[in-house]
Parts: structure tokens; sequence; C-alpha cells
């Protein structure tokens, strides 16, 4: 009876060993309060840092929530975005309407001042992404820390990230291919409630699409004259058009509605609407105060896609440069 009480005994702590170093290998090696007594004030550093740059220019809170979705796609959420220089992913035409670079680094320089060596660029960039939502009315969500930041950046790396006319099957792989389901994407698709894109991501909708000679038919009639005012036929393409339109700058769920309206923007968001395995979502969202708890709950589950943590990666001086 010992015997077998201490041989259970030893199963038990081999398992729960092998299950930590399964858990730790697959980046989920985050935790709440990672800096409570390193850096007592990273968090309130990163925010006040938000606030005051959004303050100023308020959209550059989807510049921020953005930035973050691209760094995660890449590599894992390392911040390899965030380096500068000749052939790096911040070079790759998919990021070259990124925005927000200057207050990841203001926060960072403040964070070096206060904890030299403590706090990766890769948990400043996470954080700042939760800031930017709060700061445009969405819901606050607690956020793991304890990533490390990459050592690589590659422009040619950033091949596999959700484009403007992907369907819904071709997202949805995307997707899973970083661990996230049909839920995940719709939920953080939604993130389009604040922020705006250029003409030339979505044009093709409103004059010839697919060579039919007129508009996309998802597209609600009443609507298009004023998406063909705003991106004229014959223009550079560079004019900006809000993604939620009418609430660009409030994280809320009209963006939901405006599909449901067949007033999405780009091509893939409003294919969500049409397609039988992502509507229910976004009916469930419509209107719902459902979306922001969900919406948290799908940035932490993506703020954790292949991190680094423990002796992995290393802790940037700047977050522009490698040490």
């Amino acid at each position: 009876m010992e015997a077998g009480f201490f041989n259970d005994l030893r199963f038990l702590l081999v398992f729960y060993m092998v299950l930590a170093l399964l858990v730790t290998v697959h980046g989920q090696g985050t935790r709440l309060g990672f800096y409570s007594t390193s850096c007592p004030r990273a968090e309130s550093i990163v925010r006040s840092t938000v606030q005051a740059h959004v303050k100023s220019d308020p959209s550059l809170a989807a510049g921020l929530l953005r930035m973050h979705f691209h760094d995660c796609f890449v590599r894992g959420c390392d911040a390899s975005v965030l380096v500068a220089g000749a052939g790096t992913e911040r070079t790759a035409r998919a990021n070259g309407g990124l925005r927000g670079f200057e207050v990841i680094e203001e926060a960072k320089t403040q964070l070096e001042a206060a904890c030299p060596g403590v706090v990766s660029c890769a948990d400043i960039l996470a954080l700042a992404a939760r800031d930017s939502v709060v700061v445009s009315r969405g819901v606050r969500w607690e956020v793991p820390t304890g990533r490390r930041d990459g050592r690589v950046s590659k422009a040619s790396d950033v091949d596999n990230l959700p484009g403007p006319s992907d369907s819904v099957d071709v997202q949805k792989k995307k997707f899973a291919d970083k661990g996230l389901n049909a839920q995940d994407l719709v939920t953080l698709v939604g993130g389009h409630t604040i922020g705006t894109t250029a003409c030339f991501f979505f044009s093709n909708r409103l004059y010839n699409f697919g060579g039919n000679g007129g508009p996309d038919p998802s597209i609600n009639p009443s609507f298009l004259p004023q998406l063909r005012a705003l991106c004229p036929e014959i223009g550079d393409g560079m004019n900006r058009v809000a993604l939620d339109f009418r609430s660009q700058n409030r994280f809320d769920t009209s963006y939901f509605n405006n599909l449901r309206k067949g007033r999405g923007i780009l091509q893939s968001d409003q294919e969500l609407w049409s397609d039988a395995s992502t509507k229910p979502i976004v009916q469930r969202y419509s209107g719902k105060t459902v979306f922001n708890v969900e919406f948290g709950k799908a940035m932490v589950k993506m703020s954790n896609i292949e991190v680094k943590t423990g002796r992995d990666g290393e802790i940037r001086k700047k977050c522009s440069a490698f040490n």
C-alpha cells in the first residue's frame, strides 16, 4: 500500500514536470504580474505613454493594435517587427502602413531609465495594444508578461499575414497555422472597429470587381456612392477610409453591424458575413457587449503565439535595434 502510494506520487511529480516543460516549449511561459517586483511601474509607464500619444492623435490606437497583430503572425510575439534597417520585417510591403513605432520607443526609453535591461519590447507592444483599446473606450483585460525579444527580423518572413482580399477559408488556414480558430479570427478582425485603410486595398471592389464591369455585389448599393467619392477610380489610392464607417476611433460593435448591412470595407471583412462558418459569430457580436470580453481573451491567446521566454531571445536596450 505504502509503496503504491509513493509510486503514484512519483508518477504525478513526473507528469507535472513534463506538463510544465510542454507549457514552456509551446510559448505559454508568460504570467500575470511578471514585473511586479523587478519593475513595478512597467505597466503604468506604458499606459501613460499610450494615453499621451493617442490623446494627441487618436489614430495611433489602431496603429499600435495592428502592429502587435503583425508582430505575432511573423516569428511569434517577439517584437521583431520593431527592428529598423534594410531587409527587416518593418520594410516588408505588408508592414508599410504600420504606425506607432515612436510610442513604443518612448515607453522603452522611460523603462530603461526606471528599470534598465528588464522590460522587453515584446511586452511593451503587448501592453500598448491593450492600452490602445482601453483608451478607445474598449474593455480592459489582464496581459500576461514575460516575453523576450527575438534576434531575427527578415522581410522575407512576412508572407503569411492575412490579406485584404483573402477568402474566409484562406483566413481560417492562416489563423489555424498559429493555433487560432474561426472564433478567434472573427474576434480579432473585429479590431477593425478602430482605424482606417487606404483605398488601394479595396478599390477593386468599387468599379470592376473580378472583371464584371461593376462593383462587388456584396456592397450595399446605398453605400457605394460614398465609397466611390472617397476613392475615385482615377486616383493614387492613398486616401484613407474608416474600416468601421463613422466610428473609427471608438472600440465598439458597430463594425459587425456594418458587415450585416453590406458596409464592410475590405473584401476579407465582408466575407465574414457571407460565409456560413463565420456568419453566426458576426451575428453573436452585433450590438452585444460580449464582444469586448471575447476580444480580450482572443488577444491573450494571440499574444502567446511562439513567444520566447526564460533564456530564449534577449531584452533589447532599444526596440529598433538588436543588442
